[in-house]
């Protein structure tokens, strides 16, 4: 293995890093605030045979215990900034979709407003195609530039495999910055909009605690009869059902909340038993929504 490049810190604790708080270290982390330090250290990642990971908000991301092998980035600086050329706004890939959405607002630009209730960050988006509220990000992404051995490459959606909560990117191929292309619009309405979504929000999920938002896939099985996956597992009684330090939110069982000393294992098995009852009671087999980093298999697979 070469020398790695300066900043890079070994047996990083990962958990501060994501929202719900589990899971053990990672063997390398760094940061990257421009293009250029982001493509050192996924080179750097590539000569010396290390996987590549990136993490964003850690908003929707379940870290293994047994910590991450390889190289975990950070974006931030430059890879976190947001601009607006209208009717375009340009982020960078670690740039929080909230405020790009807020940004976008007093730009009097529409199309983003569905991001401010998605608390992560733009690359992340992307690498789901994040939806919500009826918006869903790869009707409005113009291009995206990736970062990988290769060096910088720019694509647009079709070279994406965009589908639902799902792209064809690569692990190792880093969302470095990104255009959306938006329609120009009266700032008060965008602004109402975007204070009408949060408003939702608020009432529909829980807030103040540590979770890493939706836990499985809205399901697409006739058998869910149109039931949101929240709404199956609520009528399988998992409302406040706990194992260790975790459970499934009182307020909204879609959400799994860390009560304050939670493992990524305690979580793990809090879905898996979401995951049977619904089975049992319906039929549907539930799909996780939540990224994974590390050593981690759900244990249906």
């Amino acid at each position: 293995m070469s020398a790695a490049p300066d900043g890079v810190q070994s047996a990083y604790p990962l958990a501060r890093l994501t929202t719900v708080r589990t899971g053990g270290p990672g063997e390398f982390f760094a940061r990257a605030g421009d293009v250029e330090r982001l493509l050192e250290l996924v080179g750097w990642a590539h000569a010396s045979g290390l996987d590549l990971n990136v993490i964003g908000s850690g908003s929707n991301l379940l870290v293994a215990d047994g910590g991450v092998a390889g190289l975990v980035v950070k974006l931030d600086g430059e890879l976190a900034a947001i601009s607006v050329e209208a009717p375009r706004v340009l982020c960078g890939g670690g740039a929080r979709l909230p405020a790009v959405a807020a940004r976008a607002a007093r730009a009097g630009l529409s199309g983003i407003e569905f991001g401010v209730n998605i608390p992560g960050t733009l690359g992340g988006a992307v690498r789901m195609n994040a939806n919500a509220y009826g918006g869903e990000l790869g009707s409005v992404l113009e291009w995206v530039e990736l970062a990988g051995p290769e060096g910088l490459v720019r694509r647009v959606p079709d070279e994406l495999g965009l589908a639902y909560r799902s792209s064809s990117l690569r692990r190792g191929e880093v969302v470095a910055r990104a255009s959306l292309l938006l329609e120009e619009a009266e700032r008060e309405a965008v602004s109402a909009t975007l204070a009408e979504m949060r408003r939702r929000r608020h009432e529909a999920q829980p807030q103040g605690i540590k979770t890493f938002g939706s836990t499985f896939k809205n399901p697409d099985d006739p058998r869910a009869e149109g039931a949101s996956a929240g709404m199956l597992l609520s009528r399988a009684g998992c409302n406040g059902l706990t194992v260790g330090g975790a459970r499934f939110a009182p307020k909204h069982a879609n959400f799994i909340e860390n009560m304050g000393a939670a493992t990524t294992a305690d979580v793990v098995a809090v879905m898996a038993e979401g995951r049977r009852r619904v089975i049992e009671l319906t039929g549907v087999a539930l799909e996780p929504e939540v990224q994974t980093l590390g050593e981690l298999s759900f244990p249906w697979r």
